[in-house]
């Protein structure tokens, strides 16, 4: 059965995407990418420095990885406009998450001025991911502006609480003709099955695997969650029954 996720014409090789922050080394994140498979890599700009005579984030990176800068930090559009610009000028390409939170408690992000841009970057060529909250009306205004997926949030970023949203995430797939990929608060692979079942075009993880006792064995938990969720949601599983019902016939084996 072909079952291929394609975002931005382009054959994503894995719907399990792996953010790059709280790692213990560089050298351990390096090794639950590889492990886990992915395809996309999430990384905050300001991790990012050439510069630095200290470890550079970017040598750790597989080669043939995507790498997706996202805009960590920003509180407006033109933050967010300024930080992707910047990553497309150092070389780091047009793929980038849309992150805009002007809100230091429960980091949720601002959906009105993600929108926004959202519709300036696309319409330079960037491929934009955006981070929101899970809102139908908005994610129609994101396809309208040229976002090439929609990145609702699961629960809080790094709460680990998992699929707490599921209602309005199933509405997003079910109405929205873009990939829908859950992001934040997957914490652990069964969250992540969870969110695929639930019929999501992929899963953004980080700290449930960065902050796990063994990230790179946890990297590839998550990756397989998510390929069993996905084929468990293409299988189409059961109705749900309020009533038990027999799986053999209860009548006529004893019968004289």
């Amino acid at each position: 059965m072909q079952d291929e996720l394609i975002i931005a014409n382009q054959k994503i090789r894995s719907r399990f995407l792996l953010g790059t922050g709280k790692f213990p080394s560089y050298e351990i994140m390096k090794r639950a990418i590889e492990a886990s498979g992915t395809h996309i890599v999430t990384v905050a700009l300001r991790r990012v420095d050439k510069g630095s005579a200290d470890e550079n984030i970017m040598d750790f990176l597989p080669k043939d990885i995507i790498i997706m800068t996202n805009t960590s930090g920003a509180r407006t559009t033109d933050e967010a406009v300024r930080i992707a610009r910047i990553a497309r000028a150092a070389g780091y390409g047009d793929w980038i998450k849309i992150e805009i939170i002007p809100d230091n408690k429960y980091l949720l992000p601002d959906n009105a001025e993600t929108i926004k841009a959202t519709e300036i970057l696309a319409k330079e060529g960037f491929i934009v991911m955006p981070y929101v909250n899970p809102d139908l009306a908005d994610a129609k205004r994101l396809y309208d502006a040229g976002a090439a997926s929609v990145m609702p949030l699961g629960a809080p970023i790094g709460s680990n609480k998992g699929v707490t949203t599921r209602e309005l995430v199933k509405i997003l797939i079910n109405e929205v003709n873009l990939p829908i990929i859950v992001d934040a608060g997957i914490g652990k692979p069964s969250h992540a099955s969870e969110a695929m079942e639930l019929g999501a075009a992929a899963v953004l993880a980080n700290t449930g695997v960065a902050v796990a006792a063994d990230p790179v064995s946890m990297a590839r938990s998550f990756a397989m969650a998510v390929e069993a969720g996905r084929l468990c949601y293409i299988s189409g599983p059961g109705r749900i029954s309020d009533t038990a019902e027999a799986s053999s016939p209860l009548t006529g084996f004893l019968r004289s």
